[in-house]
């Protein structure tokens, strides 16, 4: 729905509102009128049901909304007398229409200055259960979100087995556009498998059904940064074809709502308005040479002949940081190593039982049919790709067969236009176009690890309403399931030099303010 059909939508909601509770705001000595002017009438309804005012704005915070609108109908029911569990299941189940039968039928009287507090252990835990939800979808939403670094794109600066604290207010938290979901959980329900949250993803349904009308508009709160070229950006994957991260099928449409589409973390290497080449593995931006944080190392893909003996894949780690795609390829004990970086393969190459190494390269000119734009006119793979203007928005480009392959996902997908070619001539939204002007701006995401990152060469633009947020910090980091790697705990994401653990400082002052809350306590006991 577009923000005028939802203002509609919360109007009719606000009228049946009042036409089901007037009598009751008369009981709690308010005027009949007051349950029907929108907002007001919940920050009257909190003094009746003797709630903070603010819970008024939790009603309108979608996902928190789903918890908060049961706990008011119960609490509703409960402060004209309705205490037993028949009330509250029916209070629940009828969706708040409970609230009729009081206003209308049922003899029920105020019960002013009621006790607020559980009277079994039992609701006291469902309370402090639902209240912890509620905080916790707050921050998870607005604030801050957990992510796990699944694999080795950014080698290096995030390893798989990281665990990240990821910002939305950097860039601006964006509004939840699926409205009917499960709190803190993203595409699926853990063990279960299913889709957690209310979508229609039929190809011919997903504009007209009914329940994907109840998708908010996109909408972001305002940030404070914007992305800077090279930074590591979290982003759901635009061309979201993926039932698994095995499935990848960039032109088929699988379609998610966008806050809904898979999670991925790579590194910002272009900006809107930037011009993206890549030479020989290498990316050059507006002509020059991108130079990466010194963090970050950039790893190819190489083939080891050794002279004489096997090489073990524990030696190699510990003694050259070389982690991944180890194996033996044929009878000549070739090696093939998925991701070495500069640095390892300076030393490495010196290796007394190292016969020669060889990079792997695609050759330019040589097309690759999995990349973009995936048409049979542009001849790029991962290592010989673009020119490539990145989407800027408000600017103009003209647009002709010859480029339409590059915008087209832009134009209609990601833009919502229509978009036809008859003959030599484009048409969009029924109107023949030579210029097209963007409306957002685009970035162009990709991974470290040259070889083995599926990432915007693969897809191409990741849009800015796919944006999701920026990671500051690794709170945890495990290598393997046994193996604690202390010194990335509580380390910061950017920076310069090499990362410094907080970890130790984060446990003196815990164990303080432990050790202060029960002195605090005791003191307070004595006297």
């Amino acid at each position: 729905m577009t923000l005028l059909q939802w203002f509609i939508f919360i109007l009719i909601i606000q009228v049946i509102h009042g036409l089901g509770i007037w009598k009751l705001y008369t009981k709690a000595g308010k005027q009949a009128w007051e349950a029907f002017v929108p907002v007001y009438n919940g920050v009257v309804l909190m003094k009746i049901i003797s709630r903070p005012w603010w819970w008024v704005i939790l009603l309108f915070l979608p996902i928190v909304n789903l918890i908060m609108f049961p706990v008011v109908w119960v609490e509703t029911a409960r402060s004209f007398g309705k205490n037993m569990p028949i009330d509250t299941f029916l209070a629940i189940i009828t969706l708040g229409f409970y609230n009729y039968y009081l206003n209308y039928l049922a003899d029920v009287n105020y019960v002013e200055n009621r006790s607020l507090q559980p009277k079994t252990s039992g609701g006291d835990w469902v309370s402090s259960i639902l209240f912890a939800i509620v905080a916790a979808t707050i921050v998870h939403t607005y604030f801050i979100q957990p992510f796990t670094i699944p694999s080795s794109s950014l080698e290096k600066s995030l390893l798989v087995g990281d665990f990240l604290f990821v910002s939305k207010f950097h860039y601006g938290a964006r509004i939840p556009m699926t409205t009917v979901a499960a709190p803190m959980v993203h595409d699926t329900i853990p063990k279960l498998g299913n889709k957690s949250y209310l979508f229609d993803d039929n190809f011919e349904k997903r504009k007209t059904s009914w329940i994907n009308k109840l998708q908010l508009p996109y909408l972001r709160l305002p940030g404070f940064e914007k992305i800077d070229r090279n930074e590591i950006v979290v982003f759901n994957q635009p061309a979201d074809t993926l039932l698994d991260m095995n499935d990848f099928h960039p032109d088929r449409n699988y379609y998610k709502p966008i806050d809904k589409k898979t999670n991925l973390v790579k590194r910002c290497v272009a900006v809107a308005g930037d011009s993206l080449e890549v030479r020989n593995g290498y990316v050059y931006i507006n002509g020059k040479k991108n130079e990466l944080p010194d963090r970050a190392h950039l790893q190819f893909s190489y083939h080891v002949q050794p002279k004489t003996n096997q090489f073990s894949q524990k030696y190699l780690k510990e003694r050259y940081d070389i982690t991944d795609g180890f194996g033996i390829i044929n009878q000549q004990n070739t090696y093939y190593f998925s991701a070495i970086s500069d640095e390892a393969l300076a030393k490495f190459k010196n290796h007394p039982n190292v016969a020669s190494i060889t990079p792997i390269k695609k050759e330019k000119g040589v097309r690759d049919p999995n990349i973009f734009p995936h048409d049979p006119n542009y001849n790029w793979n991962v290592d010989f790709f673009g020119p490539l203007y990145i989407p800027e928005e408000g600017k103009t480009i003209d647009i002709n067969l010859e480029v339409l392959p590059l915008y087209k996902r832009v134009i209609s997908e990601y833009e919502d236009n229509t978009l036809e070619v008859k003959g030599n001539q484009i048409l969009i939204n029924g109107e023949i176009a030579n210029t097209y002007t963007f409306k957002q701006n685009y970035y162009w995401m990709m991974g470290d690890n040259r070889h083995n990152s599926i990432d915007a060469r693969a897809w191409g633009f990741v849009p800015f309403d796919h944006v999701v947020g920026k990671p500051v910090f690794i709170w945890m980091s495990w290598d393997g399931i046994k193996n604690p790697r202390w010194e990335r705990f509580f380390t910061t994401v950017s920076g310069s030099g090499k990362a410094s653990s907080y970890f130790i400082p984060f446990l003196v002052l815990l164990f303080g303010w432990i050790g202060f809350n029960k002195w605090r306590a005791r003191k307070k006991a004595v006297n």
